[in-house]
């Protein structure tokens, strides 16, 4: 089929016209309609830019100098501005990574909608029927009642849906989705991705979906382009790239994935950090992070290799076809515990019964009171040297109860003890105590860094609360850089000068910085790309198994917490559906809301049929308003909703219970998802 859009030798700089960088250099790939093109790569790797430059929508300091972009046979970068503006939105439409900033918060969601028609001359009474039309094509129910709503109002998922709408306004015929689902829990992600699969074989249309997953891509994708440094480095068919791929970039962005499968507990991370547009290396871009760079890749710039009619590779070794070219497993790191024995048997933090209102605030003299529990009787223990995963979708209580811990939010009832204090009162003794014992790991790394400081002296002032200070605090700074795989030139940094990798571990460093027993990790590897989320996990892995430390490690994604996590918890509104032994539950599942989180999960398997996983519909209920009986009935694949016979899960809470091997399973049915391996028996 003809391609309707075909990106030529594209080239796009920044910054003066005296001394330009260049951002995205000598780009070339088309997409055909009902076809979906993946465009992968690192932060930086000049992705977004490429999209952006397709669109038209570069800031005032970037330009494209060079190259063409052909959509239906017409070079849309020759276009008018007027001319651009009435094809963008109508005939190009985008989807961009985070809905909660596309939407505007005080405008209703109908209206925003109805925007997009109306500026392209349909009438307000049609733009509201059409608006209509398309919340019911996107899967939002009671679209009639949706419209007037706002952004607020919905879930993440539901809002991305809103925003994918929007974009599908005037039946477009180019959809291009930059990171669409990277801020989602993996449930949602499910949602979105069979969603635009649906999309593109109902209404025919292309999609350019831009993306770091390698997941993602084999279970939407068609076609594959690779970049890195501003350049394509592997260009070919899905099937193509990933049965061989030829370049050393896309084997390390295979091989940096985690997987529930857990065959590696140590991730095989690609070294060091992308480099930025402004300091090039010379030769391969890829040359300083590939195992397999010689003499021939410092000084000339791999041009792309035909290895097939539609199979390219940027790389002086792409014919070397037999070559294996997986990174090798880091060798600092011995071993992921898993299996640990001889650990210390007196737990460095143990929670009892805990319960937390978050709304407590609420209570009144003259109004009645109605608790809603985020934690909800909840009861673990974390010993020296191990780690408890915490996994759930957000909204289900895990950083509520992360937060308990540490004194920012309020205990009901239960009780807290830190290595062997009863801390339940939140003392100042009591704080103090848990300042010394427990430190967090935050999920943004920028948002907990002063970006007026140096690296240094954010790290110095952390290391006062322990009685450091001058050149013993400037030591102590050197020894956490170095036990954090920092340069210490990196302490003269801002925080704007580090990538996100090196800022989420300067957070690591400052939490080490007290000496404490037991880290806190608030989903830290969540705004990571997958190159670099692989190197924070494995340096966690060997901090804890040289300290001695002890994990409570808090996530959505249960392909990260395999590769670290002892003990697992699943979470589901406010309480614990399943603990046990982490291998045990990634190996057998006792809870169909477990089963479906590791069914969600996408795979860069292009041999796995995605339409054989288990994709959970709508949202989490409301902790206000939880449902009667067991609260993952209204979602459960194996529930009341499909299956006849199930009414003790509408009338019965189910506790947690001994499911044998020191598990325990909130779940009426549990030997039943026991026997139940497979999508279509769970079904």
């Amino acid at each position: 089929m003809n391609a309707i859009l075909e990106v030529k030798n594209l080239t796009t700089v920044f910054g003066p016209r005296a001394a330009p960088i260049k951002a995205v250099s000598n780009v070339s790939f088309e997409v055909s309609p009902g076809r979906v093109l993946g465009l992968v790569g690192e932060s930086g790797s000049g992705k977004s830019v490429t999209a952006r430059s397709v669109m038209r929508l570069l800031s005032a300091r970037g330009r494209v100098t060079e190259g063409s972009v052909m959509f239906e046979g017409q070079d849309i970068l020759e276009l008018s501005e007027k001319d651009m503006l009435n094809k963008r939105g109508k005939d190009i439409a985008m989807v961009f990574q985070d809905p909660q900033s596309t939407l505007n918060p005080v405008v209703r969601v109908g209206t925003q909608i109805m925007e997009a028609l109306e500026v392209h001359g349909v009438s307000k009474a049609e733009a509201r029927e059409r608006a209509k039309e398309l919340l019911d094509q996107v899967g939002i129910p009671e679209p009639e009642t949706a419209l007037d709503r706002y952004p607020h109002q919905f879930s993440g998922g539901m809002r991305q849906r809103v925003v994918i709408a929007i974009a599908l306004a005037h039946k477009p015929k180019l959809l291009i989705a930059d990171e669409p689902t990277t801020a989602l829990d993996v449930t949602i992600q499910a949602q979105i991705l069979q969603l635009l699969a649906d999309l593109r074989h109902q209404l025919g249309i292309a999609v350019i979906m831009i993306t770091h997953d390698m997941g993602v891509v084999a279970e939407l994708c068609d076609d594959l382009v690779v970049m890195y440094a501003g350049r394509v480095v592997e260009r070919g068919t899905v099937e193509e790239v990933f049965r061989a791929p030829r370049h050393a970039y896309t084997a390390a962005l295979f091989s940096a994935m985690p997987s529930v499968d857990g065959n590696e507990d140590i991730l095989r991370a690609i070294p060091g950090n992308p480099p930025v547009a402004t300091n090039l290396p010379s030769g391969c871009a890829f040359r300083d992070r590939c195992s397999f760079a010689d003499d021939r890749c410092k000084n000339v710039i791999p041009e792309l290799f035909q290895l097939s009619d539609t199979h390219s590779a940027a790389c002086a070794r792409a014919d070397e076809h037999e070559r294996d070219l997986s990174p090798p497993i880091p060798a600092q790191v011995a071993s992921n515990s898993n299996e640990a024995s001889g650990k210390e048997d007196t737990p460095i933090l143990e929670v009892r019964n805990l319960h937390t209102d978050v709304n407590a605030s609420a209570k009144g003299l003259f109004r009645k009171h109605n608790p809603i529990y985020a934690v909800d009787d909840i009861s673990f223990k974390v010993f020296p040297g191990q780690t408890l995963g915490l996994v759930g979708e957000s909204g289900c209580g895990k950083s509520t109860l992360s937060r308990t811990i540490v004194g920012i939010n309020q205990v009901t009832s239960g009780s807290i003890i830190v290595d062997g204090r009863d801390v339940t009162a939140m003392s100042d003794e009591d704080r103090k105590h848990i300042a010394k014992t427990l430190q967090y790991v935050f999920q943004d790394p920028s948002g907990s860094l002063n970006p007026r400081r140096t690296i240094g002296q954010s790290l110095q002032e952390a290391l006062e609360i322990v009685g450091l200070h001058g050149d013993a605090a400037l030591r102590r700074s050197h020894e956490l850089a170095d036990q954090v795989g920092l340069s210490r030139t990196h302490l003269a940094r801002f925080p704007y000068e580090l990538s996100g990798g090196q800022k989420q571990r300067v957070g690591i460093a400052r939490a080490l910085s007290v000496n404490p027993k037991v880290l806190i990790c608030d989903e830290p590897v969540s705004a990571l790309d997958v190159s670099i989320q692989a190197q924070i996990i494995n340096l966690l892995a060997q901090l804890r198994d040289e300290l001695n430390l002890g994990f409570l490690f808090i996530a959505h994604d249960l392909s990260v917490v395999r590769h670290i996590s002892d003990q697992l918890a699943v979470m589901y509104l406010g309480r614990f559906v399943e603990t046990g032994a982490a291998h045990q539950i990634y190996n057998a599942p006792n809870h169909p809301y477990t089963k479906s989180l590791l069914s969600a999960i996408p795979t860069a398997d292009i041999d796995v049929d995605p339409t054989q996983r288990i994709v959970l519909t709508g949202d989490m209920p409301s902790l206000a308003n939880p449902p009667s009986g067991c609260r993952f009935r209204t979602r459960c694949p194996m529930g009341p909703v499909y299956a006849n016979g199930r009414q003790s899960c509408v009338d019965l809470d189910p506790k947690l219970i001994d499911a044998g091997d020191a598990r325990l399973s909130a779940c009426h049915h549990w030997k039943d998802v026991t026997k139940a391996m497979t999508t279509e028996a769970l079904k």
